[in-house]
């Protein structure tokens, strides 16, 4: 695996800790910001709006641009975005802090998922994609318990201090050591590119992971509240907790990883209907401190198991166009992100409990198994093959082994 790849998942590390950190903030920043927690909860759907926005429309509008420079001035801007949420004098400049970062953290995500399939061979490709979860995955090992930690010793704004000080190592080690990716023979053209959304395996493949990523945010993101009012654990706990669904996330991704090219609809099946059963078990048991926690790490065992597949999936039916691949995987997955906290705070705002949240995230991933299934008969019946490649345009990114055109 190319060092270069290993260095975009430390990049994403810092962009992981931001989205993230505030499942541990949430009562500090409602207190200070004289909100709810539900609304506090909002800051993180604000950030997964922005990656949704963000990433289709910075793909599109970087594409002729140089990846290199394209990443190194998007981790730049999201730096920069920490910085002014740290400073933030109102609910309503933090919120905007938020967005502006999720704006540049989407690109970035696109830009170097896009990057990491183009160095590797198409048998790779899912674990370059894991390489870049591993990032993902060490932020809630690390970052997230250490935003807590932060949080709750020193005041949120510092844990927002400390990803700006990430964001700056990542820059720096975008600089230094990934390498200038060669422009292709022939520019890329939007419009060739579009014509992968008239495939309704595409559009399937964006429900699963939306849906996917919806049901196991729509808990996570309220998980500190349920731990302290519903399972009794003093907030010092809550740190800890988070670390240990990161480990969960960190053993989920290295298997995923490993295991997702060749299985592909395997890992989503059972990777899916796992955290279905860990989040029904949550909503049921979380007045139990012992069951919440290890159910709470057994949930980022089975998402982020899955989550090398839900990105492969995306790459193998809009392989056909990489870099709005990689914006549509980052959209997918954010739009669950958006989702999915939006639906735990109306549960909670109804008066049905924290642990009404965790029942709405194992129907959202319930629906997830029944668009798999959707998917796998349309796979089927279109003959194992997803959309047709279009014309060579010269991209160095390599194409998946199912491109084939069909013949009558």
């Amino acid at each position: 695996m190319p060092i270069a790849v290993h260095t975009l998942g430390v990049a994403v590390f810092a962009l992981g800790t931001s989205e993230f950190m505030l499942s541990g903030l949430l009562p500090a920043v409602a207190d200070d910001m004289d909100v709810s927690v539900p609304q506090a909860g909002l800051l993180i759907s604000a950030f997964a709006i922005g990656m949704v926005i963000g990433a289709p429309l910075l793909a599109a509008a970087t594409l002729r641009l140089p990846r290199r420079a394209t990443l190194i001035a998007l981790i730049t801007v999201f730096g920069l975005g920490q910085i002014a949420g740290a400073i933030a004098p109102s609910y309503a400049v933090l919120f905007a802090s938020r967005v502006i970062s999720a704006l540049a953290c989407a690109g970035f995500w696109a830009v170097g998922a896009s990057v990491a399939v183009a160095m590797v061979p198409v048998t790779q490709r899912a674990r370059a994609i894991a390489v870049m979860l591993g990032g993902l995955s060490l932020a809630n090992v690390l970052g997230v318990p250490a935003g807590a930690f932060l949080g709750d010793h020193f005041g949120w704004r510092s844990a927002f201090w400390a990803v700006a000080g990430a964001s700056a190592l990542a820059l720096v080690g975008v600089v230094l050591l990934v390498p200038r990716i060669a422009p292709p023979a022939e520019q890329p053209v939007l419009r060739r590119e579009l014509v992968i959304y008239r495939d309704r395996q595409v559009w399937l493949a964006v429900a699963v992971v939306a849906l996917a990523a919806g049901g196991v945010f729509c808990a996570f993101s309220y998980l500190a509240p349920l731990l302290t009012d519903v399972a009794g654990l003093a907030e010092g706990w809550v740190p800890g907790v988070l670390a240990l669904f990161g480990v969960g996330a960190l053993i989920g991704t290295a298997i995923g990883g490993r295991v997702t090219d060749g299985r592909l609809f395997t890992v989503l099946f059972s990777g899916i209907a796992a955290s279905t059963v860990f989040l029904g078990s949550l909503a049921l048991l979380s007045a139990s401190a012992v069951a919440a926690v290890l159910l709470a790490f057994l949930l980022g065992v089975s998402a982020f198991y899955t989550g090398p597949a839900l990105n492969a999936r995306v790459f193998e039916v809009a392989g056909a166009a990489p870099t709005l691949a990689g914006a549509t995987a980052t959209a997918s997955f954010n739009l669950g992100n958006t989702v999915g906290p939006w639906i735990g705070g109306s549960v909670i705002d109804a008066g049905l409990g924290y642990e009404s949240a965790a029942w709405a995230g194992a129907g959202l991933t319930a629906l997830a198994l029944g668009a798999v299934g959707v998917s796998v008969r349309v796979r089927g019946a279109a003959g194992g093959s997803p959309v047709p490649p279009l014309p060579e345009t010269g991209d160095p990114a390599p194409r998946p082994p199912l491109l084939k055109r069909r013949r009558g």
